[in-house]
């Protein structure tokens, strides 16, 4: 195998595999969380669905730029692409900012949202203002994705 291809894949592995790493850890903050409010409170299942799932969308990133790395390859069909060293690297790279922003900011919207449940069980009121922080945390994994989407779109001619 060409050592530009293999770049290519360990790019796209990259990317699916931190941020989708980063998203679990995340989910299963706020979901041991939203284990311990349900048990005395089912009823605000609905209230705290957004704060436990929030957290996972940086995997969803992350697969994404893994989907479009994989097509520009011709992995997922039409004529299969070999990169040349060079730009097999630039791919590896295009796909470091959605998987390290992805891995890190997921866990600590994790963190976020489980603070938000916890204040969900003496405040359910509040929890649409407590979703406003997630997505705060969420805005620079928004940002890594949209790098990598623009430098993998724009930034490399392979074939």
């Amino acid at each position: 195998m060409e050592i530009g291809l293999v770049y290519g894949i360990a790019g796209a592995a990259i990317a699916c595999f931190l941020a989708g790493c980063g998203s679990s850890i995340a989910i299963g903050i706020t979901g041991r969380t939203a284990a311990g409010l349900l048990t005395e409170a089912p009823e605000k299942f609905g209230k705290i669905f957004l704060l436990v799932f929030l957290p996972g969308t940086q995997g969803f990133y992350g697969f994404i730029i893994a989907l479009l790395l994989m097509i520009k390859l011709g992995l997922l069909g039409g004529a299969r692409v070999i990169p040349t060293p060079h730009q097999g690297l630039q791919l590896l790279l295009a796909s470091l900012p959605i998987a390290v922003t992805g891995l890190i900011s997921a866990i600590h919207q994790g963190k976020v949202c489980a603070g938000g449940i916890e204040m969900a069980a003496k405040q359910p009121e509040s929890t649409m203002k407590i979703l406003i922080y997630g997505v705060m945390v969420e805005t620079y994994a928004v940002l890594g994705f949209l790098i990598s989407l623009l430098v993998i779109m724009l930034g490399i001619q392979v074939g």
